[in-house]
């Protein structure tokens, strides 16, 4: 092990032992409510801060992929109130369920920088794939869509806080998947609480209708992540971009559209 790689993990140590010092809490039926409202929310107000500047600032603007829409109060009370109502009435409940079947382990060791990079890049691609499967699913079959998807493209542009602007049922699956994913994956506590801050920013970012010169798809080469252009297309478009965060899905199943071949697409017809 390097002195590098010994540094970091000595700060994952600090930070989970600072965990487990709060362990009656972070093991009650409470704390994945509280946890999962405050991580949403917090990756939601920079965002939310910018969509009130927007309309003031042509700097902010510039970076808005659709520059003509504004967020309004009225849609950002009904997604506040959805998200709430979502974690008392659904998510508590089901924590209650959780910890009563599955009382949570505290390991005395917090796991190694690369364990934990591997182990959260594999969550995060197994949850792409099965999100890709299930969104194309439920596009497919009108059924599906109508009951458990619609309400969730009921904004043509999307906004941070529409993220979580979901169904029951829906909400419900991706939470599925996010815990069976690091369950599978044997991951340690830490690297799944990890794992889900992380998960939840690059989704609201995905929603977020920015594109900044330090989004997370410029940072990543080849094209091989989408980002929020990626989905804001869906949104838009309907029939493209099914993946959430990675293209290679899109790519194999012929479904992906960039910025660059809608315009070209668009001039095409208009020819």
């Amino acid at each position: 092990m390097t002195q590098s790689d010994s540094t970091e993990t000595f700060f994952l140590q600090i930070l989970w032992d600072r965990i487990r010092e709060k362990q009656s809490f972070v093991s009650s039926p409470c704390f994945p409510v509280v946890f999962s409202l405050t991580v949403y929310l917090g990756c939601c107000f920079p965002y939310f801060c910018l969509d009130l500047l927007s309309s003031r600032l042509a700097l902010v603007r510039r970076f808005k992929i659709q520059t003509q829409s504004k967020v309004t109060w009225a849609a950002t009370w009904r997604c506040l109130w959805k998200v709430i109502r979502s974690h008392v009435c659904f998510i508590f409940p089901l924590s209650v369920v959780h910890w009563y079947l599955k009382p949570p382990l505290s390991p005395r060791m917090a796991p190694a920088v690369l364990v934990v990079v591997r182990d959260v890049l594999a969550c995060l691609l197994l949850f792409d794939m099965q999100y890709f499967f299930w969104h194309l699913l439920h596009h497919k079959v009108n059924r599906l869509y109508h009951i458990f998807h619609k309400e969730h493209h009921f904004y043509t542009a999307t906004f941070s806080l529409a993220t979580e602007d979901t169904s029951f049922w829906e909400l419900l699956t991706l939470s599925f998947f996010a815990t069976l994913n690091s369950a599978l994956l044997n991951c340690h506590p830490l690297t799944e609480m990890l794992f889900f801050v992380i998960n939840m920013y690059l989704s609201v970012e995905a929603h977020s209708g920015y594109e900044f010169p330090w989004s997370p798809h410029r940072l990543v080469p080849f094209g091989l992540y989408g980002g929020a252009q990626h989905h804001d297309l869906h949104h838009l478009k309907f029939k493209v971009n099914y993946a959430p965060y990675f293209t290679h899905w899109d790519r194999l199943f012929g479904t992906l559209q960039t910025e660059k071949n809608s315009r070209s697409t668009e001039t095409s017809k208009k020819m």
